[in-house]
């Protein structure tokens, strides 16, 4: 028998989950029911789908919902929530909404999969900058123990959404006759991001941090379940279509080389080393370009693994994931493969 999927949301994130389910094999009536704000043929995972204006209707036999559409007081989840569930099915939610609510899980399956219990009906997906730097981190977290984590994040375009990239395509023709006077959209990049670099995601919240840092930070210490973690990060926007990056820096209470946390991470699940002896005094390291490998495109790059000689047992790190796959759709669809493994869902 296969499950009865309902996707909500059909932007990048929303798509990337139907065209996951798909190369997966997840065990779903296909397609699965797919609804957003109105009705609408869509082409989806390269096949022609109809969706559904979202209403209680889209819900009803459903064994699993995935969100995936706008956030906030008037966000999918927010307004459906209590529907899906009322309707018997388990919920993951890749919005921000609920990720730090008491007795929800934040989950990340390569990183805390045993936050999931049989009472879980409702599941969070992280932030997507988030996503990547607990993959990487949390080999090294159980083995010496983190005490302080500083971050800088590189973030592609297709974070804010389909805007996103359409901006910098835009914008890019005119930047190469003249970088004075860029038309831009402040509704999506608060400075033009051709050829620039925007240290600004998301709004300004308290003590002058924006609000994708403030996620990071609270996230990171949910995720590893350790709210004494010391993190501070700065999210920046790049000029770049698909694919995060990240320069992290840590502090851990346990003194490890850069070699023992080269050999904890090319065990580490969902990672990829890419940190070897080039020649000529060169190594490799990974990049967002690299993303488009088939063979990494779901995975967490990681090089530059190097001492940091600014602390006594610090380590430096460069860390690399698709945003819109590893840290949103996919992990999606991989948390609800553990509601499968585990016996909460049953196909």
């Amino acid at each position: 028998m296969s499950l009865n999927v309902t996707v909500v949301g059909v932007g990048l994130v929303g798509e990337a989950i139907v065209s996951c389910l798909k190369e997966r094999k997840f065990p779903c009536n296909w397609p699965p029911r797919v609804a957003a704000t109105r009705e609408r043929p869509e082409t989806l995972a390269s096949e022609k789908m109809l969706v559904e204006e979202t209403s209680a209707a889209v819900f009803e036999g459903a064994d699993l919902v995935l969100f995936a559409g706008q956030e906030g007081a008037k966000g999918a989840s927010v307004t459906w929530r209590e529907t899906a569930e009322r309707c018997g099915a388990r919920c993951i939610d890749n919005g921000r909404d609920f990720r730090l609510a008491e007795g929800v899980p934040l989950v990340v399956p390569e990183v805390n999969a045993d936050a999931i219990r049989s009472k879980s009906r409702f599941i969070a997906s992280p932030n997507c900058s988030t996503i990547q730097l607990v993959v990487a981190l949390a080999p090294i977290h159980r083995a010496a123990r983190i005490r302080r984590i500083h971050v800088a994040t590189y973030q592609a375009t297709s974070g804010w959404g389909m805007k996103g990239p359409q901006e910098l395509r835009r914008q890019t023709p005119r930047a190469l006759e003249s970088l004075e006077g860029i038309e831009y959209d402040p509704g999506v990049f608060a400075r033009p991001i051709a050829f620039n670099c925007i240290p600004h995601i998301d709004r300004f919240i308290e003590d002058d941090y924006t609000r994708e840092e403030w996620k990071m930070v609270h996230e990171t210490r949910k995720i590893l379940g350790d709210a004494s973690l010391r993190i501070s990060a700065t999210a920046v926007r790049v000029p770049v279509f698909v694919g995060h990056s990240e320069a992290v820096w840590i502090e851990t209470e346990k003194k490890l080389s850069a070699g023992e946390a080269r050999e904890l991470l090319r065990k580490a699940p969902g990672v990829v080393v890419m940190d070897e002896p080039a020649g000529d005094g060169m190594r490799t390291y990974p990049t967002a370009l690299d993303l488009l490998r088939p063979e990494y495109r779901d995975m967490t790059l990681v090089g530059r693994i190097r001492e940091d000689t600014s602390c006594d047992r610090g380590l430096a790190l460069w860390v690399v994931a698709d945003n819109i796959r590893k840290g949103a759709a996919l992990n999606v669809v991989q948390i609800a493969e553990v509601l499968l493994e585990k016996g909460y869902l049953k196909a």
